[in-house]
């Protein structure tokens, strides 16, 4: 069984690393823009913000929240993107506590579901582990479009293997969303842990490879980095074809981020 009081510890973790950045911030650098085309930090927030709302909401109410997906249909594409928008007009400081008080009374309503349900959302429904790991993705990757934003470098921990084991899981996600072929055979991944360790995944004998940084693979798949920018190997054309379209997000195929952006 997935220990999700574990896994809400995390998410609690990885919210407190990038308040730790906005607390202190004046309100001013909060319109500051970020390496998301249009978003500034207030954009990234708002969203992070929306979408632990969103997902309490499913965790507590499936009525109301089958009742907001009918309500965007029409506008599929873009309401993510205006739910930000709108929300980013908050003043920083009530933006900010908003987002506190949506983030643990996610963790509080996902507590609370009961084993095996599975939850309500915009692609496939989710475990409450699932609905934990998703919110910890996020959370990290939209803070690494705040730290870039104001020259912040992070430090790796451990919570990476969360986000990593998303980015692998995905991989067939990743083809399809780019209507290409899923690769019959399974890839091995091996990322060096933080503390030096090795995570890894798939059969060893696997022809198809990948190997190098955790935190680096994690960037690649959330989107972060241009693969010219980052020390990840790949053994096998399959493996290296991955690595471009690799998506750990859902929706749409993003545009990640150009090379040499961070130089």
């Amino acid at each position: 069984m997935v220990d999700v009081a574990a896994l809400l510890e995390d998410f609690a973790a990885e919210c407190a690393d990038l308040d730790r950045i906005l607390g202190p911030l004046p309100a001013a650098e909060w319109s500051r823009a970020t390496p998301a085309p249009g978003w500034t930090i207030s954009h990234q927030i708002a969203h992070l913000t929306w979408t632990d709302d969103v997902a309490s909401l499913s965790a507590t109410d499936d009525a109301a929240f089958a009742e907001l997906v009918l309500a965007a249909l029409p506008r599929a594409a873009t309401f993510v993107d205006e739910a930000a928008a709108e929300a980013a007009t908050t003043p920083p400081g009530e933006l900010l506590e908003r987002w506190r008080r949506g983030r643990a009374a996610l963790a509080e309503a996902l507590l609370a579901v009961p084993a095996g349900t599975k939850l309500s959302w915009f692609g496939p429904p989710m475990s409450p582990a699932s609905m934990v790991t998703a919110r910890l993705m996020e959370t990290w990757a939209h803070g690494q479009d705040v730290a870039d934003a104001l020259g912040v470098t992070r430090t790796p921990t451990a919570r990476l293997r969360t986000i990593a084991h998303i980015g692998v899981r995905t991989r067939n996600f990743a083809y399809a969303v780019h209507d290409r072929p899923v690769p019959a055979e399974e890839f091995r991944v091996e990322l060096t842990a933080p503390d030096g360790t090795v995570w890894s995944w798939g059969p060893e004998s696997a022809s198809q490879r990948v190997t190098g940084p955790a935190v680096d693979f994690c960037l690649r798949v959330t989107q972060r980095r241009h693969l010219d920018d980052l020390a990840l190997e790949a053994t096998g054309a399959d493996a290296r074809e991955w690595l471009t379209i690799a998506q750990a997000f859902a929706g749409p195929a993003g545009s990640g981020r150009t090379a040499g952006q961070f130089a």
